[in-house]
């Protein structure tokens, strides 16, 4: 009979905390109140919906879900993303498709035609959209602008100043400002790096530290090259293949 009480307790317990848990991450992405009252009024039942409906799908959209999904798209059919972007935009060439052509052909290395969407897009009234002034900016990274990057990031920011804590836009933003040598390169990392969700920022900063004359900016460059290699050990397979570049680099770095 005690045994059987110890067992019902517990497993009241685990549906509370599972349920706390789901309700904590409920008010973190602003979700509708009532999945507080579903979830404390039905702790079993209400889990598990909320578990399918709200919680499964958010970790789809994660950043190292998106890459991973990427990748995997990548090797099984490389061009699909181009080529669907390019069908969708030969029947209707709207600017929220030259914006989905421009991102697609970025993540499939052609960067000089991206550019030439997000620049034409960039000329019309969305010229202030978030979406297309990042992507303009990564064209004009990947092909060697560093200073209209620059430029374009600074309209961004001072359009959406939210984007400047963004992962993407402050990584960039101090790249830009790394190959022009421009002052605030150092504090436009550190951004990146409380922005970062992957290894590039850390890698991309301590490619810049070990080429300063400070033999303590050469060490923290070491430091970040060793973080990078320590914390590979615990990725799991998506993220290692996700941040293969900057974990090779950084083992190079390091004479591994």
């Amino acid at each position: 009979m005690s045994s059987l009480g110890l067992g019902g307790i517990g497993g009241i317990g685990l549906h509370v905390i599972v349920a706390i848990f789901f309700a904590v991450h409920a008010v973190r992405t602003h979700q509708n109140m009532y999945w507080l009252l579903l979830l404390f009024l039905f702790p079993g039942l209400g889990s598990v919906v909320y578990f399918f409906a709200v919680y499964l799908p958010s970790l789809r959209q994660t950043r190292g879900a998106r890459a991973a999904g990427r990748a995997i798209r990548q090797i099984v059919d490389p061009n699909r993303a181009v080529r669907e972007a390019r069908d969708a935009f030969d029947r209707a060439p709207t600017v929220d498709h030259r914006m989905r052509l421009g991102a697609a052909l970025l993540d499939a290395g052609q960067p000089a035609e991206a550019l030439t969407h997000y620049q034409t897009a960039a000329n019309g009234p969305f010229a202030s959209d978030p979406a297309l002034l990042e992507g303009l900016a990564r064209a004009q990274v990947a092909t060697g602008q560093p200073a209209p990057a620059q430029a374009t990031l600074e309209t961004l920011f001072s359009h959406h100043p939210h984007a400047r804590e963004q992962a993407t836009p402050s990584l960039l933003y101090a790249q830009a400002l790394a190959a022009t040598g421009a002052p605030g390169t150092r504090a436009a990392f550190e951004q990146a790096l409380t922005s970062a969700s992957d290894a590039a920022p850390r890698c991309l900063f301590a490619d810049w530290l070990a080429a300063q004359p400070d033999a303590a900016d050469r060490e923290r460059a070491k430091a970040l090259y060793a973080d990078i290699v320590h914390d590979a050990r615990h990725w799991p397979r998506h993220a290692r293949e996700h941040n293969r570049e900057w974990l090779q680099r950084a083992q190079a770095a390091l004479g591994q």
